[in-house]
């Protein structure tokens, strides 16, 4: 006798719970300010092009002295290294938030599901120990009453 399935439904995850005008205006705040950083990253590195633009054009003319061709790329160089600096420091800012983030709020997830591991390891020995054990006991017991009785011509098979 086959039971009819039930058409399954697809999982959907609940909305999410709506914000508190001071979520809002702090998510707001920190939207702003993403994208003045980002506006301001990006006007930096076009003046920096037009500036290395401008040099080299300048440099290229007829009659430029070398030294002087020397002088741009040795401050350009010097600008790139300013730049990875910075870039640096940002990287390791990260990494630090990266390492706070394992160390407050990964670890105690961790611990906290060693615990349930732990607990769920204890409950399965003592069912096993105090539940099925005596089941299958018993079972065996009563498998050998069976086939004594059956031996005995009490019981048919």
């Amino acid at each position: 006798m086959a039971t009819p399935s039930l058409p399954q439904q697809p999982s959907t995850p609940p909305p999410p719970p709506p914000l508190t005008p001071e979520e809002l205006a702090a998510s707001r705040e920190a939207e702003r300010k993403q994208k003045i950083i980002t506006t301001s990253i990006i006007a930096g590195a076009v003046f920096i092009l037009v500036l290395l633009g401008a040099a080299i054009y300048f440099l290229l003319q007829p009659g430029t002295p070398t030294d002087k061709i020397r002088d741009v790329f040795i401050i350009v160089v010097a600008l790139e290294s300013l730049v990875i600096g910075v870039a640096l420091i940002v990287l390791v800012m990260q990494l630090a938030s990266l390492i706070n983030l394992l160390q407050n709020e990964v670890r105690p997830i961790l611990q906290a599901t060693n615990e349930t591991v732990n607990t769920l390891r204890g409950t399965a020995e003592f069912l096993g120990e105090n539940v099925v054990e005596p089941v299958i006991k018993l079972n065996g017991y009563l498998s050998g009453l069976t086939r004594m009785l059956e031996l005995m011509g009490l019981k048919k098979k």
